[in-house]
């Protein structure tokens, strides 16, 4: 039999709270690890009506041979064969582009760090030319931190490219941008569910360290240093814009993370991540735990695709 849900999932131990909230709830599903999977692109079948991609842009880091641009595949073929893929090959695309989400962003009218995009380590010093340092130097597809170096002068920055010690994405696109100082040290995720404000976080930073993944995974890993993570309500603006992100990707759900510019006070959006692990400790943080909401979205994802 059928089940009614199929997650596609790299990690394995991010998504065990979202397992245990749908088997809490008597939703069939099936758990598709990516790591040892293939299709057959002939095939007219789709393991459930109802498909939810948990695909991580960090793969790269705990697999060489990782599935990222394979699941692109993988998600339009399920959709092209009926099913119902929720944060599907489209949102996959933008998630794995810093380059294309800082374009949708500017053209919806927001504001993001200054930024030039290169695709090859060599051009970077031409285009930070007209900028102003501290830049930071980033990989296009990131994850968890992964491939953000800050450079403090143009001397430093031509000493890394002369060693090739400039950070390296793996679809060798790069981005250099301002250092733009948050206010009160701390950036805001919001997360968004169905393209409506879920709750939004303030999760601390220092301006060195640029791992402020806020799951209970990231925050488990060894040598890792406690965050200081705070539940706010974002300005009504802020939200907005946050909304307006979320459903121009058309990501069913996902974060939007922004930075108060601590110089003149602009909210500047930076970062678009379909991967939403929640907060750690939510019931602490929150005071109720958003996976239930996921699964709330879930259940009736699955219904409306029963009664079509």
């Amino acid at each position: 039999m059928q089940s009614d849900l199929a997650v596609l999932y790299e990690h394995p131990k991010w998504f065990e709270p979202l397992f245990a909230a749908l088997e809490r709830r008597g939703i069939a599903f099936e758990a598709i690890r990516l790591s040892d999977h293939n299709f057959d692109p002939a095939s007219h079948g789709v393991p459930a009506p109802v498909i939810l991609s948990r695909v991580a842009m960090s793969s790269f880091l705990r697999e060489s041979d990782h599935g990222i641009f394979y699941a692109q595949s993988l998600l339009a073929h399920w959709a092209a064969r009926g099913a119902r893929v929720l944060n599907g090959a489209d949102v996959l695309a933008i998630d794995t582009s810093k380059a294309r989400q800082l374009s949708l962003i500017t053209g919806l009218g927001y504001a993001v760090p200054e930024t030039r995009v290169v695709h090859r380590p060599d051009d970077l010093l031409a285009a930070a030319r007209t900028m102003t340092y501290p830049l930071l130097v980033k990989a296009n597809i990131g994850g968890s931190g992964a491939g953000i170096v800050r450079y403090s002068s143009e001397d430093e920055l031509a000493a890394s490219v002369r060693q090739g010690t400039t950070p390296n994405s793996i679809d060798k696109v790069l981005l250099v941008q301002e250092y733009a100082p948050a206010r009160g040290g701390v950036i805001t995720r919001i997360e968004t569910l169905a393209g409506k404000f879920l709750y939004a976080i303030e999760v601390e930073t220092g301006g060195e360290s640029f791992d402020l993944c806020p799951a209970d995974a990231c925050l488990a890993a060894p040598g890792r240093a406690a965050t200081r993570m705070t539940a706010v309500t974002p300005a009504p603006d802020i939200v907005e814009a946050a909304e307006r992100i979320a459903q121009a990707v058309g990501m069913d759900v996902g974060g939007v993370e922004l930075l108060i510019d601590d110089r003149d006070g602009t909210p500047r959006f930076y970062d678009i991540n379909a991967l939403s692990n929640f907060v750690a400790n939510p019931l602490d943080v929150l005071g109720w735990d958003p996976h239930e909401r996921l699964v709330d979205d879930i259940v009736s994802a699955i219904g409306r695709k029963e009664a079509a």
